[in-house]
């Protein structure tokens, strides 16, 4: 385990082959992550926080690299609906990230970074790290499981994947198949990232330079998708006087944006299916298994509407599992999860207790 930079990693020696979903193997393989809290001596109360496209893995700390500071404060913290006084909390820099983990930037056996010369990842190969993260840091089962959108995604694999590895899974305004119209948007930043001169057909860090035009755009498309739709109405109602609408370019952090790791991510979220494993049946995926599940959807998210959370439960249901499923009023869109939000963090922290009591692990207070 090593700290370069100010970000913790774990590299796993050649040995250590990650096996990819199309066949192809990576090694060495290094993850970078953050852990908060302790493990106890069962070895019982991790939780794995999976993060979304614009997140990284200091979901409760500041970013030692860029200074930014941590992106889900309001839920992972002392106190907080995912408490680090009673969880050991994990989170990793996903495959294909910028953050540390190996990715097109990372150096190849070559010397050089690996660019385009990756092999295509998969969010099935995102869960297979993480696992071996996990296992590393003397985690056999993990209490929890949760994300946010592609996070979510990460951790309904993770539930599939991995049914008696993981008690309990809280996903979150997500979905177990990429929508069409996300995809759209997905295309629309690759295809800017690809469009702009500087991306030297992805070979941007040999000349010095970034695409940071097309990654603007990439960015700002993503960031469109999270806004509610009264917002995106209003910007435009504003403008319509001017003749012109236009979103504020995205400039925040794209010194340390990698369009490369863009193109990778985001076409994994795009290929993600948990059910075409499975005939198509989703409920398949989910089959004979024991994991607790909490579903949560936002009523105004139109990146991942409610509808395609009810599908999830209904696959569950279907499965036999132990579901629940919780829609939040509000009008704050995809985004709300990382918004205020009383009713969604007091029914996550709902949802944590029981299937803490479940588990035989302490309530928040030290009740048990």
């Amino acid at each position: 385990m090593q700290a370069a930079g100010g970000v913790r990693s774990l590299a796993f020696d050649s040995k250590a082959k990650l096996h990819l979903a199309n066949g192809e193997t990576i090694a060495p393989l290094t993850i970078a992550f953050e852990t908060y809290g302790a493990l106890n001596s069962e070895r019982s109360n991790a939780v794995l926080v999976c993060h979304g496209l614009n997140g990284d893995q200091f979901v409760a700390s500041p970013n030692s690299v860029t200074g930014r500071p941590a992106w889900w404060p309001r839920i992972v913290g002392p106190g907080k609906p995912i408490d680090t006084n009673r969880f050991f909390v994990i989170c990793a820099n996903v495959l294909g990230g910028a953050m540390g983990t190996t990715g097109p930037t990372s150096i190849a056996s070559d010397g050089q970074p690996y660019g385009l010369r990756l092999p295509p990842i998969a969010i099935p190969d995102m869960v297979r790290a993480q696992c071996m993260l996990t296992e590393a840091l003397g985690v056999e089962t993990l209490f929890l499981a949760i994300g946010a959108g592609f996070g979510g995604m990460q951790a309904l694999q993770w539930a599939s994947a991995y049914p008696k590895r993981v008690f309990a899974c809280a996903t979150i305004a997500a979905a177990a198949r990429q929508s069409a119209h996300n995809i759209a948007l997905m295309e629309l930043g690759r295809q800017a990232i690809m469009a702009d001169p500087d991306w030297r057909q992805g070979g941007y860090l040999a000349h010095g330079v970034r695409p940071q035009k097309g990654g603007s755009v990439a960015r700002m498309a993503a960031r469109i998708a999270g806004q509610p739709a009264a917002d995106v109405r209003a910007r435009f109602n504003e403008a319509r006087a001017m003749e012109r609408f236009a979103f504020a370019a995205d400039s925040e952090g794209l010194e340390r944006f990698d369009a490369n790791s863009f193109l990778y991510v985001s076409r994994a979220i795009d290929a993600f299916d948990l059910a075409a494993d499975f005939g198509g049946a989703l409920a398949n995926a989910f089959k004979n298994a024991e994991t607790r599940h909490g579903v949560f959807a936002f009523s105004s998210d139109w990146r991942y509407p409610p509808d395609e959370s009810r599908a999830i439960v209904r696959a569950l249901m279907a499965a036999g599992a132990e579901a629940s499923f919780v829609e939040i009023k509000t009008d704050n869109g995809h985004d709300s999860y990382l918004s205020e939000e009383p009713e969604f963090e007091a029914a996550l922290t709902g949802f944590v207790d029981a299937a803490a009591a479940a588990r035989g692990l302490a309530l928040q207070g030290g009740r048990s």
